[in-house]
């Protein structure tokens, strides 16, 4: 029997809670409602963080390998041959492989990723009217490289971009949007199923879309989330990184308001361009032979916490939106399961028969996805660089913090305080509880070779040197 195809649509810097079906009541998101209606979300999805500012890189690297964090090339700057990638395994597996859109990492790892593809955009972010892009190279080598000044409002810096030809005046959510209706339509291979990995850049900021979609929102209209504060109470060393200089400290509601709605606009506007794509699938006649995950290399603050950006281990920074549906998913259902995205890999190798590859560590939560009741996971480990580790059950919540001499704790009750607002470090009822989170966090970093490595020494060595009471090992 033939296999199903894969359709994965993946956002930049999408928030866990920005689809209305799954409680937001503020955000208009019509298509993405549908998508969940039609098969199961998972409301504990995460990324691990990030071992630098651009988190998403590492992410994608996750994602693409089903490796952890602490076991990439150069923070998934590159991905070395000897490790598998989920294109390449279901090319080898029988699948058809498309890429369109942002790919994070190397030009190598696209090529071997994909045997078809279009509008390709090799780099982190970009002005979303004119990105630098790459036809599909059947030849695989992606040579062309031209200068380009990094920001010429405010310097003449020049750095090299790798592409072939730039579509100006043309939306990059729309770009890819078009790019994939148009591989669906020409798709006409009875015996071979795709893999479609259609990668968004938007919501990331620049936070630019077209105005209808601006328009949706009314300013007065846009709440400030539960968490919201001008300030975060303390500097563990992020303030200078160029999310968080989008707006001046302190933080201004008016202003916020303002990324918000922007942020909102740009995802109802990457809603439509979903419903495109699978209202094309559906025209083609293969929607019922599709397995469609949505999800997104990681969240962001947008003024919580008194944060802009995706740099810290917040709840809305390492929590991720994922969908997944299709033939034999239940239908309109949710998953409390904790899993991580380097945990799709093997969960689509689950689906498709096809024998998960040694370098993979990730788990499939295909289980999880038949029974509700099922949890892969019973704990999630994140970082930040070396600044930030956290370490969550169920219940509570950790993150220890150093920056330079200084160091921080917080403990949260997340299943009573999702918003994180409740600090409970300083109750010495919760002492014995942040004793047992530390054990388990500090084996977790070992576990995931976290203290092996640059960031993870100049976090453990440094944090224990500041205060050598504060671990009893």
């Amino acid at each position: 029997m033939k296999r199903k195809n894969i359709l994965f649509l993946f956002a930049d810097d999408m928030r866990y809670d920005t689809i209305h079906a799954l409680g937001n009541p503020e955000i208009k998101t019509p298509n993405l409602d549908e998508l969940a209606a039609s098969g199961t979300s998972f409301i504990n999805a995460h990324i691990p963080g990030g071992s630098w500012a651009a988190v998403c890189q590492p992410s994608r690297a996750m994602l693409n390998t089903g490796r952890s964090l602490f076991h990439l090339d150069r923070l998934g700057a590159s991905i070395p041959d000897e490790h598998a990638l989920l294109g390449e395994t279901l090319m080898q597996g029988g699948y058809h492989s498309f890429g369109t859109g942002k790919w994070h990492n190397c030009t190598r790892s696209y090529a071997r990723s994909f045997n078809d593809g279009a509008q390709i955009f090799f780099g982190g972010m970009y002005d979303h009217w004119k990105v630098p892009l790459y036809h599909f190279d059947p030849k695989r080598e992606y040579s062309n490289r031209y200068p380009d000044v990094f920001s010429p409002a405010f310097d003449n810096y020049e750095v090299t971009r790798i592409y072939d030809h730039h579509c100006g005046g043309r939306h990059s959510t729309d770009l890819f949007a078009d790019a994939a209706c148009e591989y669906i339509k020409d798709y006409h291979d009875d015996e071979k199923p795709f893999y479609m990995y259609v990668a968004f850049m938007a919501p990331h900021d620049p936070r630019t879309m077209p105005q209808k979609y601006k328009d949706m929102y009314d300013l007065n209209e846009i709440s400030l989330p539960k968490n919201y504060t001008d300030m975060h109470p303390f500097d563990f060393g992020v303030f200078d990184v160029r999310d968080e200089r989008l707006l001046s400290n302190p933080r201004k509601p008016e202003e916020v308001r303002v990324q918000i709605r922007d942020y909102y606009a740009m995802i109802s506007h990457l809603d439509d361009a979903v419903g495109r794509i699978i209202k094309t699938l559906k025209d083609s006649g293969m929607y019922d032979d599709t397995i469609i995950l949505f999800s997104a290399d990681n969240g962001l603050a947008v003024g919580q916490h008194g944060l802009l950006g995706k740099q810290n281990n917040y709840e809305h920074s390492i929590k991720v939106p994922f969908v997944i549906s299709g033939p034999g998913i239940p239908k309109n259902e949710t998953r409390d399961s904790y899993i991580y995205l380097l945990d799709i890999f093997p969960t689509l190798c689950d689906y498709a028969g096809i024998a998960v590859p040694d370098t993979v560590e990730g788990k499939s939560f295909r289980a999880a996805v038949e029974d509700k009741n099922v949890r892969i996971r019973d704990h999630i480990y994140a970082v930040f660089a070396d600044k930030v580790r956290s370490y969550k059950d169920y219940k509570y919540k950790l993150i220890e913090y150093k920056c330079g001499d200084m160091k921080r704790t917080q403990l949260f009750n997340i299943k009573e305080d999702p918003w994180e607002t409740n600090d409970l470090f300083w109750s010495e009822e919760v002492q014995p509880i942040i004793a047992d989170l530390r054990e388990k966090m500090r084996r977790e970093a070992d576990a995931w070779d976290d203290i092996r490595t640059k960031e993870g020494q100049a976090f453990w060595l440094e944090y224990k040197r500041v205060d050598p009471e504060i671990w009893s090992y």
